[in-house]
């Protein structure tokens, strides 16, 4: 996908899955359904209709034959999609909607045939009723519902398109010189530079070299205000520019674009089966055997009790009616819709499964920074223990190990260190010990960024009072390590997202208890849990510490965990629904099971509350798609004929068919709700 623009694209050129793997071409069924359409009319004039002749039909000499040989035609042609799906079905050993479909056409033609060579070869008496009436409307009806549903499903999909029509054309590329070349999509590259004026869209994922701008990301994370973007920030390509206008270098295109992994998301989601999909075929498998059953037995004690020609009718209405067809579109349908909606609003579902356990949650682990906070460091406090390093030494040191350290905490030390204007350079051999710091070598000399943990595993003493009384003021502290001596500290601000109470809120009243991790300390940690409203709080947590209480919380409870998606991986693995919320081109997409592309902790009840619509309206399809089945195989098999009430395969085909169109329309009412902002 190197070039992602998809607004040439024939909708036409759509495929379908008409059964296990059997794909039909849009264009093919649009055409089918009209020529078909053109054949059913002189066969519904010239052919009885439940075995009734009607005063506005053409019957004449010979109109019998007419009609079978369009009947014939119908039959092959526009039969040609069910009978390929029956196939498929068999040849996998798993009957289910298109060998129903099949079976109900096969058995009204080859009787109708039969009833055609009786009557005007044989000239039995009485006559017997053919069925060509019935079986081209079936068709029709049956290639009709399946090109609404190709329609919705395309629909459903619409948002993979809008996003590949984000992009623009061509790039802006700088070079050396500072020459602007205008160049194609498709050919820009990453490490390239570009230049965005004011009011274009942004040609590839970035970061900015220079200048500033407000970015529009509305339509690709769902954020509604623009963002204030400068140098050194990261830019989604398809975002629009505002009124600045900037130079950055190109990070991600193509493959490895935002927009592109979003797509990717979408489709892998759309292909994939989620318990509900998989359940729904488990259904679709027992109506075929009880259908069969049903339509086998009505049929021999019809032909006992009564004739060939009122037990064929019978055992055809109990095949046509029991077809799952609304069923094999109850969750595909709801689950496209829903994951083009999640994607539309930031938020990338990539396991669906993860959806389908939203209803059972009982715990929210979530980490502190990054979540609840901002995880935008400013440093409040500077000290010196060491006569010999001043405070400017001890944030020189730092800035030096952290350099190229993406970490909140890294940030805020080097933007420190930058604003004082000290001058630093990366420290050598650098290494991290998780949950513990960051250690390198600076002038022969070996130095560590570490926390309180380290310092208490290590037994190096430090003013324990001071600490409570910067942990106090919710600061996060790392201390300046070097030969087992505490050399000074840093002790840094963070805040709190304005969402975070209202998150914490809404899941207390949806029954979810809210639990704060974090490897920070205890006091900072409890001073961010009391503002918004958390009292299951724990802290200085190495990563296998929380990865070790979301197995105990699942003891008791499904358990969602939030967390930034990088040192969280190993709890969002382990986790129910493991949700990675933060920039979307920073998440390790491979451990989430939800990714929030935006940052705001009201996402994370939109996608309950999606979750939960989602599940509503899967449940509410099932029964639309299967339920009638309770009611309408009965009476298809004749229960009610004692009191004069037999159901003709027509009627049934036309009410399997209004469940289809009920489905269809039930799974594009789902709407994603708004969160307001406290």
């Amino acid at each position: 996908m190197a070039h992602m623009d998809m607004s040439n694209m024939d909708m036409t050129d759509m495929d379908m899955d008409m059964g296990d793997g059997h794909m039909m071409h849009m264009g093919n069924l649009k055409r089918k359904f009209w020529v078909s359409l053109i054949l059913m009319i002189p066969v519904i004039l010239m052919s009885p209709m439940m075995g009734a002749k009607l005063p506005f039909q053409l019957i004449f000499p010979g109109s019998d034959w007419v009609v079978a040989v369009l009947g014939t035609i119908l039959f092959f042609y526009g039969g040609g999609p069910f009978f390929s799906g029956a196939k498929a079905e068999l040849q996998m050993k798993r009957p289910a909607m298109m060998t129903l479909i099949s079976m109900g056409v096969g058995v009204a033609y080859i009787y109708s045939i039969y009833a055609v060579i009786a009557n005007n070869v044989f000239h039995v008496t009485p006559m017997v009723n053919n069925f060509f009436w019935e079986l081209s409307t079936l068709i029709v009806i049956m290639l009709l519902g399946h090109w609404i549903e190709m329609n919705t499903v395309m629909n459903a999909g619409s948002a993979v398109d809008a996003l590949g029509k984000l992009l623009p054309q061509e790039a802006h590329v700088v070079d050396e010189q500072g020459n602007l070349t205008d160049v194609n999509l498709s050919d820009l590259q990453v490490g390239q530079t570009v230049s965005v004026r004011a009011g274009e869209q942004i040609p590839a994922d970035a970061e900015i070299i220079s200048g500033a701008s407000d970015v529009n990301e509305s339509l690709v994370t769902g954020e509604s205000k623009a963002v204030k973007k400068a140098a050194g920030d990261s830019v989604i390509g398809g975002s629009v520019n505002g009124t600045g206008t900037f130079t950055a270098k190109v990070t991600g295109t193509g493959d490895s674009g935002y927009l592109a992994q979003v797509m990717k998301l979408i489709n892998d989601a759309k292909s994939a089966k989620s318990d509900s999909e998989n359940l729904a075929d488990r259904v679709a498998g027992w109506l075929f055997y009880a259908a069969l059953f049903v339509g086998i037995l009505s049929f021999v004690i019809w032909l006992t009790v009564a004739n060939l020609a009122v037990a064929l009718p019978v055992a055809v209405a109990v095949f046509v009616i029991a077809c799952p067809h609304a069923l094999g579109l109850a969750v595909p349908l709801v689950v496209s819709r829903s994951t083009a909606i999640a994607a539309q609003n930031g938020l990338l579902i990539r396991n669906r499964n993860a959806m389908e356990q939203v209803n059972h949650l009982k715990f929210a682990l979530m980490d502190k920074t990054g979540t609840l906070t901002m995880g935008e460091f400013k440093v409040n406090h500077l000290v010196s223990f060491d006569s010999q390093h001043s405070e400017d030494d001890v944030l020189r040191l730092m800035a030096s190990l952290e350099k190229g350290s993406s970490h909140p905490l890294a940030t805020g030390i080097l933007t420190a260190a930058t604003t004082k204007d000290l001058s630093f350079t990366a420290a050598s051999d650098t290494h991290q010990e998780t949950g513990l710091g960051q250690f390198g070598t600076v002038a022969d000399t070996t130095y560590g960024v570490v926390s309180v943990n380290y310092l208490e595993q290590n037994n190096l003493d430090y003013d324990r009072d001071q600490f409570t009384q910067f942990a106090a003021e919710g600061n996060s502290i790392s201390y300046l390590v070097a030969d087992k001596q505490v050399l000074g500290l840093v002790a840094q601000g963070d805040q709190i997202k304005p969402a975070a109470k209202m998150l914490v809120t809404a899941l207390k009243k949806q029954g979810i208890t809210p639990v704060m991790l974090t490897g920070d300390n205890q006091e900072t940690a409890n001073k961010v849990a009391a503002s918004v409203g958390i009292e299951d709080v724990q802290a200085r947590l190495l990563p296998e510490d929380k990865e070790r209480l979301v197995q105990k919380y699942q003891e008791t409870g499904k358990v969602l965990f939030i967390g930034d998606g990088v040192n969280d991986a190993p709890s969002l693995t382990r986790a129910d629904i493991g949700m990675a919320i933060g920039s979307g081109t920073d998440v390790a997409l491979e451990s989430a099971d939800i990714i929030l592309v935006s940052s705001d902790p009201a996402d994370v009840i939109q996608f309950l509350d999606l979750a939960r619509a989602t599940q509503r309206k899967m449940t509410e399809n099932l029964w639309w798609g299967a339920g009638y089945n309770l009611i309408a195989i009965p009476l298809a098999a004749g229960v009610l004929a004692p009191i004069g009430f037999m159901l003709n395969p027509m009627v049934g085909a036309i009410i399997m068919s209004f469940s289809t169109i009920i489905v269809a329309i039930n799974a594009m009412t789902l709407r994603i709700k708004n969160v307001p902002a406290e």
